[in-house]
């Protein structure tokens, strides 16, 4: 999970103090989610997915689909 929420970040050309910044945190503590060393609130894990544009369940590694999950309309 700690080295897909990084290669998100990184393929975006951001650092750690922006994603930090729109998750309305510090830098150090955004940076301990990308070493694993504090776990993710769920809260954080679905901006995040919001953010990137894919589903929870890809940042935690449960898929290796990274497009976002659609309700029964057929919307994301």
């Amino acid at each position: 999970m700690y080295k897909r929420i990084r290669d998100l970040r990184e393929d975006r050309d951001m650092n750690q103090t922006q994603v930090a910044s729109i998750l309305s945190m510090s830098q150090t503590g955004y940076s301990k989610y990308e070493t694993g060393e504090n776990d993710i609130p769920t809260s954080i894990l679905i901006k995040l997915a919001d953010f990137y544009g894919t589903s929870v369940d890809y940042l935690l590694g449960r898929t290796d689909n990274p497009e976002p999950y659609k309700d029964k309309s057929g919307k994301i």
